[in-house]
């Protein structure tokens, strides 16, 4: 079964109504006016990373490309907005045929970025380009946040893998995004089974504690589940006593005792102590796998634990207290007119407080330095510098309406990997810092 081709787990007609109703007022303003055909750039980017983040990760694009591909007006949808008077006739007319045909550039998914890095691109008319911002920044802000954080945590530890476990902390649909945007972060597996489902990512699960106070003994529960599940089954040790809890675990399933799970306590002290008494009995193949609220500080802490694996929900699932990363998706060029050979005019917001941007279309590279490791993050407009030209970052993703650049999962999760170790080292550091390298801005015209 090929899984990208499922559609998105949500129980809607469509992708249209994952909007913002000014989307569809604007709309109908500028088809009155005669401006909606304008060629117009869109571009989405933040203008600063979470407080103390040295890079952003971008996650969702296969997903706003299944969105785009969804954003339909059926009949239902239409009657919604008819009924409530959301917008005129003629306006739900052209809704009623509504396709995007423009073109989408981006960030491949899974590479890094920085403030001001132009992560995605929608060109095509006004009227198309701008019922697509609120669907395509809110899976853009949410994945992201969430890589961002896997990432920070997969660093941390090392070689050991990671399980996301975060469903029952968010919102069902979002626990599904989440355990996507996790696995291209650095994540191994995940206990969501609609995840493993919709994007064939590996699933794991054993018990919990309830399973264990079913039964009248802890020994009866543990017989239970090996008797179910076999030896290299994981048998969840901190219950009741962990000590206890232990000795019988190996005793019923012997040094083939898969792991043990460790779920309350001091996690340092309690998985020495631990590891010490599987080897005293002979387990020592068994493995350690600690859970309990972790977040990439709480895993950095247990490197020198015999730790095996990390299970890891809520932190994750929030984005390690940045659950959103401030995207924006600005108009950055238009035409002067509705004739398509008119050539686009740069536009930009000019407010205080932050909110500025800069007009025309942008490209990206990242130039590396003498030891080939990245040193800045170039954005420009107009002609590409000859030395970057082999540089640049974004990719065509969609290409008159047609998506073009759809992509297994683990290519996607393999080239986060590249993409970081290619960043200064201090890129892994958790102390709060300033991004790991500067975004420079080259000024060129804009093209047509």
């Amino acid at each position: 079964m090929d899984v990208a081709d499922l559609g998105l787990p949500v129980d809607v007609p469509s992708t249209a109504l994952f909007t913002d109703q000014y989307e569809l007022t604007m709309l109908q303003a500028a088809l009155r006016a005669g401006t909606a055909e304008r060629r117009s750039v869109f571009e989405v980017f933040t203008r600063r990373l979470p407080e103390g983040r040295r890079y952003g990760v971008v996650a969702g694009t296969g997903r706003v490309l299944d969105a785009v591909e969804n954003f339909r007006f059926d009949a239902g949808v239409l009657g919604f907005l008819r009924e409530r008077n959301i917008v005129d006739e003629a306006t739900l007319e052209w809704l009623a045929s509504y396709r995007f045909s423009g073109d989408v550039w981006g960030y491949p998914e899974g590479e890094v970025y920085f403030p001001g890095s132009p992560i995605m691109r929608v060109e095509g008319s006004f009227a198309e380009c701008v019922l697509l911002e609120t669907v395509i920044l809110s899976i853009l802000n949410h994945d992201s946040a969430i890589a961002a954080a896997a990432s920070r945590m997969s660093s941390a530890a090392g070689q050991r893998p990671l399980i996301e476990m975060g469903a029952r902390r968010t919102h069902e649909l979002a626990a599904v995004a989440a355990s996507r945007a996790a696995y291209v972060g650095g994540f191994a597996s995940t206990s969501d089974l609609a995840a493993g489902f919709r994007y064939n990512i590996p699933t794991v699960g054993t018990s919990a504690h309830a399973f264990t106070l079913l039964h009248d003994r802890e020994r009866d529960a543990f017989q239970a589940q090996v008797n179910s599940l076999g030896r290299n089954t994981t048998l969840l040790v901190d219950t009741y006593d962990v000590a206890e809890a232990v000795r019988t675990a190996v005793e019923i399933a012997g040094p083939e005792l898969g792991a043990v799970r460790i779920d309350s306590g001091d996690l340092l002290l309690v998985a020495h102590r631990v590891r010490q008494q599987l080897d005293e009995l002979g387990a020592t193949a068994t493995k350690i796998i600690v859970t309990s609220d972790l977040d990439e500080y709480a895993i950095a802490s247990l490197a020198a634990a015999p730790v095996d694996a990390y299970g890891v929900g809520t932190q994750l699932v929030t984005g390690s207290g940045h659950p959103t990363c401030s995207m924006v998706y600005k108009l950055v060029a238009r035409a002067e007119s509705a004739d398509p050979k008119a050539p686009l005019v740069p536009v930009a917001k000019k407010s205080s407080g932050g909110k500025t941007s800069i007009g025309g279309r942008k490209w990206a590279a990242r130039r590396p330095g003498a030891d080939g490791v990245a040193e800045a993050e170039v954005v420009g407009t107009g002609t590409v510098p000859a030395e970057l030209a082999d540089r640049q970052l974004l990719v065509e993703l969609v290409k008159g309406g047609d998506v073009v650049a759809r992509e297994p999962l683990d290519v996607v999760r393999d080239r986060h990997t590249a993409a970081r170790a290619n960043l200064p080292l201090s890129a892994t550091q958790l102390s709060r810092g300033e991004p790991v390298i500067p975004t420079e801005y080259v000024h060129g015209r804009s093209g047509s």
